[in-house]
């Protein structure tokens, strides 16, 4: 998901942007994207607005019915700036994992290392360079909210889709329900290299599953407009692949 306005023209009609209007079903699909850099740092979040925002999370599908994604609001100065520093440096290990990577596609330059800022490249320089923008300034968004799930024991072995698709559908809905209220949120799991880490400080007990931490905040400028995606041709497949 990209951050900020962007995408092909003839998907603007799929929903009326919510500064001209509320949001259709489809707008709010569409233009629910990861905000990073256009993030309020300064302006407070009602604690009663993200209560609304995770009782819409509960409602997401989950297997057999069973509501097992626990949340934690991280609201405290202190505990924010400490797990700033724990996702920052997170973030730092994970791109020296992956050749540290420059902001701009590689080379230094905006966009695909030719001074062109458009194509898959550009936009993956975009993104990298929206995500360091975010490790760097963690600590500093109003409130962090961190999805978990609990287990009477070990992760279970094998395919874990059934599992996870108890939580990741709520995670999305408690987005979805903070676009429609004004907010910006985007799902970061970098994080996760420190689970442990981030654990300790949170005192999450021996069986909690960190699933995705999703920074909250008021978004500054216009809405959003749906992004840039491949023709649906070329991804869909008819009876077999």
């Amino acid at each position: 998901m990209a951050d900020g306005p962007g995408g092909p023209a003839d998907a603007a009609t799929a929903g009326t942007p919510e500064r001209d209007g509320p949001l259709t079903p489809d707008g709010l699909l569409t233009t629910t994207r990861a905000v990073r850099r256009r993030l309020d740092l300064t302006r407070p979040v009602p604690r009663a607005l993200v209560e609304e925002c995770l009782r819409v999370a509960q409602q997401a599908p989950s297997g057999s019915g069973r509501n097992v994604t626990h949340w934690i609001v991280v609201t405290d100065p202190d505990t924010r700036t400490r797990l700033g520093d724990i996702y920052r440096s997170a973030f730092t290990e994970q791109q020296s994992g992956r050749g540290g990577t420059k902001p701009g596609g590689g080379t230094g330059r905006a966009g695909n290392g030719t001074g062109d800022a458009t194509g898959p490249a550009g936009a993956a320089g975009r993104s990298l360079a929206s995500a360091t923008y975010l490790a760097d300034r963690l600590g500093e968004v109003p409130v962090l909210v961190l999805a978990c799930v609990a287990t009477p024991g070990p992760l279970p072995e094998g395919n874990q889709a059934g599992f996870w698709g108890s939580v990741l559908p709520a995670v999305w809905n408690y987005q979805l329900a903070a676009r429609a209220r004004g907010l910006g949120t985007v799902w970061t799991t970098a994080h996760l290299r420190r689970e442990a880490e981030v654990a300790r400080l949170l005192g999450i007990p021996a069986g909690v599953h960190q699933a995705a931490l999703v920074p909250t905040a008021w978004y500054r400028g216009e809405g959003f407009r749906p992004a840039a995606r491949p023709p649906l041709a070329s991804v869909l497949h008819d009876d077999r692949w």
